[in-house]
């Protein structure tokens, strides 16, 4: 199929993937791991799994070396129903593995191998599929795509062919072992914010982005630059979405947590599923506040994405708790 024929994808995601190596034994250093799982790994990757375990079509624009590991993305992206077309094979780099240690319910060191260089971050320009991201429903970008060139370039040459057409996504995602100083991170993130519609952080990468940590003054930072919808995830004190005509603040779901690594990823996917069904925000920050729950309960990521009858069930045991008298379910 030629891209003019290519059906438009309900989301599309650029960034990391590469492979998550976690320990099969909890509360213990890797140096007293014995055994391990592997997984299909990276943020933007486990948007876009979410996102077709809800029924969406989905993509990954990224990059794999020319080893097992790659070979190993590429094919369980297809297994979990994610189109590996914009897959880009950079030979002359690994693809990346990532270890964690998991020490519930609030520890989770994490230890990234990309070095000298991953092959996601060495995507060009070139390597965009301008059409798919013009066309996609959702683009979803992750601020530590544009910590290095040629990523950086790439990312920006992307974002304005899209012109903010449909929804436009970016998760702050700092990760301080991404960019040579947060001065730099600050000035790179925030010149992403003009070019999107929707952002969605954490407190630190808040700050990061816009100077602020409170949560309300936060999102109206990201508002005042230029995103339609800015979302504060809050730990334990729940989440802040606002637009600048409605502001809805949701508690958190309670589980117990096993490993909290892939929350926010499933809170992307989780968001994106909502914003694409029409929900309302409240009902849309809900679901996202579930799933994420639903994955911090599980050990791995990518495979522990809900699919929706999963995540609604949840929502009806929890509403009373977390939601009482909000939108149909």
């Amino acid at each position: 199929m030629t891209a003019s024929t290519t059906p438009a994808l309900d989301v599309l995601t650029i960034g990391r993937c590469g492979i998550d190596i976690y320990p099969l034994q909890v509360g213990v250093g890797l140096e007293e791991v014995e055994t391990f799982g592997k997984f299909l790994g990276g943020s933007p990757t486990n948007v876009a799994v979410a996102a077709a375990r809800y029924g969406h079509t989905s993509a990954v624009v990224t990059g794999v070396g020319a080893d097992p590991f790659g070979r190993f993305v590429r094919t369980e992206m297809r297994r979990l129903g994610v189109d590996d077309e914009y897959v880009v094979t950079k030979a002359d780099y690994n693809t990346p593995v990532t270890f964690c240690e998991i020490f519930p319910p609030d520890d989770f060191p994490l230890y990234f191998y990309r070095e000298p260089s991953a092959p996601d971050l060495e995507l060009t320009a070139a390597d965009m599929p301008m059409e798919a991201i013009r066309s996609a429903s959702i683009f979803w970008v992750s601020a530590t795509g544009v910590s290095q060139e040629p990523s950086r370039a790439a990312h920006h040459a992307a974002l304005d062919a899209r012109r903010r057409q449909g929804l436009t996504i970016v998760d702050l995602d700092y990760r301080p072992m991404f960019w040579e100083s947060r001065q730099a991170a600050h000035r790179e993130v925030s010149a992403l914010l003009p070019k999107v519609t929707v952002a969605i952080g954490n407190r630190e990468e808040c700050e990061v982005a816009v100077g602020h940590s409170d949560p309300e003054a936060a999102a109206d930072a990201l508002l005042e630059a230029g995103v339609e919808l800015a979302i504060v995830k809050q730990g334990l004190a729940g989440t802040l979405a606002k637009t600048r005509s409605e502001r809805v603040v949701m508690p958190v779901t309670r589980v117990e947590t096993k490993n909290g690594l892939g929350a926010g990823d499933a809170f992307g996917g989780a968001l994106c599923h909502g914003l694409l069904a029409g929900w309302p925000l409240e009902k849309t920050i809900y679901a996202a506040s579930t799933a994420g729950a639903i994955v911090s309960s599980r050990l791995e990521c990518s495979t522990a994405m809900p699919t929706e009858p999963e995540l609604l069930d949840l929502m009806r045991a929890n509403r009373e708790a977390v939601a009482p008298g909000g939108t149909e379910l």
